[in-house]
């Protein structure tokens, strides 16, 4: 190393001036490169920012570098960017810039900016979108709105949109004020309406209506004012399946008239502004009223023409109940006649077989009387010849006697007390004795 270089130090204005005509003479042209914007910022009417390139597969980024577009270029082109891609420049965008290199001695590198190329842009916004649109339909969501009915009384409506925005009073003005004078229950759901939490609090603010899913009938998404262009937040996918999801018909009204985003795709309507939100629920009512008039109309009409035809057959029945009646008199007279003949016979029938079952019994009973009489004579004439042959008198009569004491007959002689009165009975008398 040469010894004058630690001798004469550059300062360090000096080296990065040397940089920076380095610079201006090895890259002098502009070149139009194509990047991923990390972040995009205005400050005091520039636009800085911060460009990176990712590597396809890993997703991780493999270049850097800072761009900047003054002022007085960033008027111009902003404008049209922004009516071109209906969009701001914000992180995760991909740009086509054209930039020149500048080194500046305090600042350092950066690419300055002199053009920006929006169709490039809406090329990746709209393969983005696309992508989006293709993964719904992979999932079989993406026409789940469009199944729904909207109720015919939808009359309790969920609003998402920022809190005291212009466009929800409008929303709200154009829905109370209706003609028909209809009567609507409005709660809004605040949400961020632009730039990049618009996802997250948009899939909140369904979070929290779906708590009370049942309190509602639909649910309007609008924004409250804003900037046109500020719509990036409404073409995320995750955004996209909650709405897809929603068991609630979802109507948009943000305000996008030059093109769709996502959102409103997978909508179960798409309104141009949230007046026009309004008056789609409006109109609802509007067909509704109209056809229940029609129903009244139909049922008034039908029950007019029935009452005529039952009028008309009531004064037909009036001039033939005399004639009717004098049928049916003499129907039922004969009719009653053949009954009185068909009891009287029947009667005459049964009392003829209850005669013969009367004549039948009382034999039966005669004959059973009469066996029965001979029977018992009989047995009493068996009983008497017993009785007869055990009588006392009988045994008396052949010489026997009979002993008794204490009313009773002795049969066992040793049972008699020494001293004992007995009587005894002969055929022809009694005598008494004592036994020694």
């Amino acid at each position: 190393m040469n010894k004058d270089t630690f001798d004469k130090p550059l300062s360090l204005l000096e080296l990065n001036s040397l940089v920076a005509a380095v610079v201006d003479i090895s890259l002098p042209d502009e070149y139009w490169v194509e990047a991923e914007l990390s972040e995009a910022r205005e400050v005091r009417g520039h636009c800085y920012m911060e460009l990176v390139e990712k590597d396809e597969f890993s997703n991780t980024p493999t270049a850097r570098a800072s761009a900047k577009c003054w002022a007085s270029r960033w008027s111009l082109l902003r404008p049209k960017f922004e009516r071109i891609t209906g969009q701001r420049l914000h992180a995760g965008m991909k740009v086509m810039l054209r930039v020149r290199a500048q080194f500046h001695a305090a600042y350092g590198f950066s690419w300055i900016v002199s053009d920006i190329n929006p169709e490039y842009t809406m090329g990746d916004l709209a393969r983005r979108r696309q992508e989006i649109v293709r993964q719904l339909k992979a999932e079989g969501v993406f026409d789940l709105q469009k199944e729904l009915r909207l109720p015919l009384f939808a009359q309790r409506i969920a609003v998402i949109s920022s809190e005291g925005a212009a466009g929800y009073g409008d929303f709200s003005r154009q829905l109370h004020d209706n003609q028909g004078g209809y009567i609507y229950k409005v709660e809004l759901f605040a949400a961020v309406m632009q730039g990049e939490a618009v996802e997250q609090s948009v899939i909140a603010a369904l979070g929290r209506i779906y708590e009370r899913v049942d309190d509602f009938d639909a649910v309007v998404i609008i924004r409250g004012g804003g900037a046109t262009s500020d719509m990036s937040g409404f073409d995320t996918l995750a955004l996209a399946e909650n709405v897809a999801n929603f068991p609630l018909p979802v109507i948009t009204g943000i305000g996008h008239e030059r093109d769709e985003c996502v959102l409103d795709m997978v909508a179960f309507a798409r309104m141009k502004t949230p007046t026009a939100a309004a008056q789609f629920l409006i109109d609802n009512l509007q067909r509704t009223a109209l056809r229940l008039d029609q129903l009244a109309d139909r049922i008034a009409d039908r029950v007019q023409r029935r009452m005529d035809v039952e009028r008309v057959r009531l004064v037909s029945l009036s001039e033939r109940i005399p004639m009717l009646f004098s049928l049916v008199k003499t129907k039922e007279w004969g009719r009653a006649d053949r009954l009185m003949q068909r009891i009287t016979t029947a009667a005459n029938r049964q009392l003829v077989t209850a005669e013969t079952h009367v004549d039948t019994l009382q034999r039966t009973i005669e004959m059973s009387v009469r066996r029965k009489i001979d029977n018992e004579r009989h047995r009493l004439e068996l009983l008497a010849q017993r009785v007869e042959a055990e009588n006392p008198d009988r045994l008396l009569r052949r010489g026997y006697s009979i002993t008794t004491y204490n009313g009773k007959a002795v049969r066992d002689a040793a049972q008699l007390p020494q001293g004992a009165l007995v009587e005894t009975h002969v055929e022809k008398g009694t005598f008494k004795s004592r036994v020694e």
